[in-house]
């Protein structure tokens, strides 16, 4: 895990691809996509086994790395309507049974208003972009929220590192726009995918911003680019 200030707080940048807010004790999870693979499958495209048991085990892990009390998604909980199979949420159920003490909160996206919300047995709390917390507006979208650091999901962001282009790796990142300003600054920052089975997005930082690429179950920082 690494540590790092944003937007006058401290938070932590998971392995995982969640990151923990310590002041809030609040896990940020954006874009799980739960039961895309069955959605695939039942579309005839034959695509990986057990990747909702993979993703469901990278967040008790992250959770328990943390010690978070909620977990907050930031949007695409589920897939799409096919998402909603009698298996992939019996495995969702189990999880929520083993994790009953943590506070779950979903903060609407693109899929979830295909996929409709999750079922209310699962106890998760279902809001609409922006959810206000402490400094941060968390969102689905990565539009900016006047007077608050975003904190979104959607784009899936990769950066491409290494030499010749055949040579190059994708690996997913977090990527924080530049809050070195006061607030309000309508500054975005965007947490890679979580889910097992996502595409990547590979972004074009902008000058102030940081990058934080995930190899080898590491986060590592990436020198930001200079600010003219």
């Amino acid at each position: 895990m690494l540590r790092i200030a944003l937007a006058g707080r401290d938070a932590v940048l998971h392995e995982s691809g969640a990151a923990f807010l310590p002041s809030e004790r609040t896990l940020l999870v954006a874009d799980a996509h739960f039961g895309k693979a069955v959605s695939f499958r039942k579309l005839g495209i034959p695509v990986p086994q057990g990747t909702t048991s993979e993703t469901l085990g990278k967040l008790s892990g992250a959770i328990t790395d943390t010690g978070a009390q909620r977990v907050v998604f930031l949007g695409d909980f589920l897939h799409s309507a096919r998402s909603h199979a009698a298996p992939t949420l019996a495995a969702i159920h189990a999880w929520r049974e083993q994790h009953a003490g943590v506070e779950l909160t979903l903060v609407r996206g693109n899929h979830d208003d295909r996929a409709g919300d999750p079922p209310a047995s699962l106890r998760i709390d279902v809001v609409d972009e922006p959810l206000a917390l402490g400094p941060f507006a968390l969102c689905h979208h990565p539009n900016p929220v006047d007077g608050r650091y975003v904190l979104a999901g959607h784009w899936h962001p990769c950066i491409s590192v290494g030499g010749r282009a055949f040579e190059r790796l994708r690996l997913p990142c977090f990527w924080f726009g530049d809050d070195s300003g006061e607030l309000p600054q309508q500054a975005v920052g965007i947490l890679p995918a979580f889910g097992a089975f996502t595409g990547m997005h590979r972004i074009e930082p902008r000058a102030g911003d940081r990058i934080f690429p995930i190899a080898e179950n590491v986060v590592r920082a990436l020198p930001a680019l200079p600010i003219a």
